[in-house]
């Protein structure tokens, strides 16, 4: 006999209803279109009734291997990468990480740098984890939530609209040389899209939203 999926409960601390459903699919009506929805899976009653008086702060951000932060059955690859950034402005002071998905462990860190802008700091993030994994001889897979740095990353070029100023030429020399790179490399990892709707905010966010 087949073992029935676990059960899940899902709060929601902010969106169209708030609250604590039983499943994915009601909860999803409740925070798609939500502009700064707040919500999480949990995997017992009681744990979700404690997260929903706690706040949502008190539970952002845990380690993947918890296996409660899911808000789908179906998640993340185990053993991959996620990066991010963070830019205070546009352009503004710029940073970006990487973050190991099933520990939460912060495997790099860059910046802060001026003049930036958030689409530059996501594809150098990309690239910087590429290039450790390389290193490494690690073909986990990478996820990033931005549409547009990956597609840079394919392309083996960074589209930037960002003019290049006394402020940010730092900037302007890692992106030649991650530019650079991608077009003398060949690389295993997969580049993924994280499924922010699905699984919350990715591992690697900065929590200022």
């Amino acid at each position: 006999m087949s073992k029935q999926p676990k059960n899940k409960y899902y709060v929601v601390w902010k969106g169209h209803r708030t609250g604590i459903f039983n499943t994915w699919q009601e909860t999803e009506s409740h925070v798609n279109g939500y502009t700064g929805a707040q919500y999480k899976a949990f995997g017992t009653r009681l744990e979700a009734e404690r997260a929903y008086q706690a706040g949502y702060h008190s539970h952002v951000g845990k380690p993947a291997s918890a296996g409660k932060w899911l808000f789908s059955l179906q998640g993340p690859i185990p053993g991959s990468y996620s990066v991010d950034a963070a830019c205070s402005g546009s352009p503004g002071r710029l940073e970006y990480r990487g973050v190991i998905l099933e520990t939460g462990k912060e495997f790099f860190h860059e910046g802060p740098f001026e003049h930036g802008t958030n689409n530059i700091g996501e594809f150098l993030a990309i690239v910087h984890a590429l290039m450790w994994l390389k290193q490494k001889k690690d073909p986990g897979p990478v996820y990033s939530d931005s549409r547009i740095a990956l597609g840079w990353v394919k392309q083996k070029t960074c589209r930037t609209q960002l003019v290049k100023d006394k402020h940010n030429a730092i900037l302007f020399d890692l992106i030649s040389e991650a530019v650079s790179w991608l077009r003398k490399n060949t690389f295993e990892n997969h580049l993924l899209k994280w499924d922010t709707a699905a699984w919350g905010e990715i591992p690697a966010d900065f929590n200022r939203k």
